[in-house]
């Protein structure tokens, strides 16, 4: 058998969708998603290092940063699984993205610098969440209804 696979079951049946054409729009989801997990690490390692340098209350910024680096797991590893057209990442990827818009809104009631960042956030969640929902995604993932054989 080999690869990990239980007796009697194949690569092909563990993973349906594996083979085949990436619709662009599930690439451009998996590639958001990457993005969203990206600049969660750059943030919590910010965030970790002005912790550690003394700058500011040190635990709550290195714990702030473990947990943001922590959290960039989520997209990340959707990201990872709608470029490998695994179905099991769309609902991830949703969550994720649906998290992120209460951050982005209260990024846009500040009157700071992170009101481009909210703008930017939101722009992302909203353009991930009507990409993972199309109809093209959704089939190329094989979600969706099951033809009666």
């Amino acid at each position: 058998m080999g690869r990990g696979y239980p007796a009697g079951v194949s690569s092909a049946e563990q993973n349906p969708k594996s083979e085949g054409p990436r619709p662009p729009r599930l690439t451009a989801a998996a590639a958001l998603a990457a993005l969203e997990g990206l600049v969660l690490v750059a943030v919590g390692g910010y965030l970790v290092v002005q912790g550690l340098s003394g700058a500011g209350d040190e635990r709550t910024a290195v714990t702030g940063g473990l947990t943001m680096i922590g959290l960039a797991l989520l997209p990340l590893i959707a990201a990872r699984g709608l470029f490998r057209l695994r179905s099991w990442s769309r609902g991830p990827a949703i969550i994720t993205q649906i998290m992120a818009l209460p951050v982005a809104w209260q990024l846009l009631q500040t009157n700071s610098v992170a009101i481009p960042a909210g703008i930017a956030l939101a722009v992302v969640a909203v353009t991930s969440l009507v990409l993972l929902v199309n109809p093209e995604t959704t089939q190329a993932l094989g979600i969706g209804r099951r033809d009666a054989a």
